[in-house]
């Protein structure tokens, strides 16, 4: 795609375009995320990958500002340790899922040894059980199937624990003062930081917030004082990062609580007060993000 003054730019996508976009960054051409297409219009049926590019190409010399594509190196590190630990995440929970309803319907004397034990101990408990001493194959099978189901929630536990710990190092060569943050643990700074990439790719602090979600937008009538309502677009994984890090904060974190005790008695809801608090939240970040000394 070619633009005034015949500079080159190349829309890519983040997915499929991410190798070909790498190489063409480091061969000095500018490159533009071509994130969230506009719909198809429904009279327009005919599908191909040159009308597709032909379609891209018109759709971002429309938008007003275009997106640089995120870096990798350590944040892309953080992004598939990430996606890793959700997937074991969501293993480990059908696992436990699977064990309990075991236990449930387990022999009698199996659900009265088993029940009302807390997980981890439930886990150990079930992870010793010995088949081969059953006295009936119920009870064999059962307790084949407690012990195998115990193991898989052992072992994703424990990869889950490994995966978070492989955060740290990355976390702190991106950016060293996120983690001394009150409310912000490992997790929460891989989202951020992957979500927010490197310096200069959100123009400022109100991109930033846009990006996450917590720019409030306009929301009155005529017959209505001003009222304001956050946005539901931007990133939604980093938009239940600052989520999760203002929570934290408004229960543990002394000058949040005030903070919000403030605003609400100038007249504003509780609702209202954690949307101020997440506005003004994401633009200390910004700075702080801006600010580090990146050595990754």
């Amino acid at each position: 795609m070619r633009c005034s003054r015949g500079s080159r730019r190349w829309p890519q996508t983040g997915s499929y375009g991410a190798g070909l976009a790498s190489a063409l960054a480091t061969r000095g051409e500018f490159v533009i995320e071509f994130d969230h297409p506009a719909t198809r219009p429904s009279k327009d049926g005919a599908k191909s990958d040159s009308l597709d590019a032909v379609r891209a190409a018109r759709e971002i010399l429309g938008r007003r500002t275009w997106a640089t594509p995120r870096s990798r190196g350590a944040r892309e590190g953080l992004r598939t340790l990430i996606t890793a630990r959700d997937s074991a995440k969501l293993a480990r929970v059908a696992a436990i899922n699977v064990l309990k309803a075991l236990v449930v319907t387990a022999p009698i004397d199996l659900r009265e040894e088993l029940r009302g034990r807390p997980l981890m101990d439930l886990v150990g408990r079930c992870q010793r059980l010995r088949p081969d001493t059953a006295i009936d194959p119920e009870h064999a099978a059962t307790k084949l199937s407690l012990r195998s189901t115990a193991n898989r929630v052992r072992y994703l536990t424990d990869e889950c624990r490994e995966l978070e710990l492989a955060m740290i190092p990355l976390v702190r060569a991106m950016a060293p003062a996120l983690l001394d943050e009150p409310g912000i643990g490992v997790l929460m700074a891989a989202q951020i930081l992957v979500s927010w990439s490197h310096p200069g790719r959100c123009r400022n602090e109100a991109a930033f917030a846009r990006l996450g979600g917590v720019a409030p937008l306009e929301a009155t009538s005529g017959q209505t004082q001003t009222r304001h309502r956050l946005s539901r677009g931007g990133d939604r994984q980093l938009n239940r990062a600052l989520h999760t890090v203002i929570l934290a904060r408004a229960k543990h974190h002394q000058p949040t609580k005030e903070y919000i005790a403030r605003r609400i008695t100038e007249g504003k809801t509780k609702r209202e007060a954690m949307r101020c608090l997440k506005r003004y939240y994401a633009r200390h970040l910004f700075r702080l993000l801006e600010a580090a000394p990146m050595t990754a």
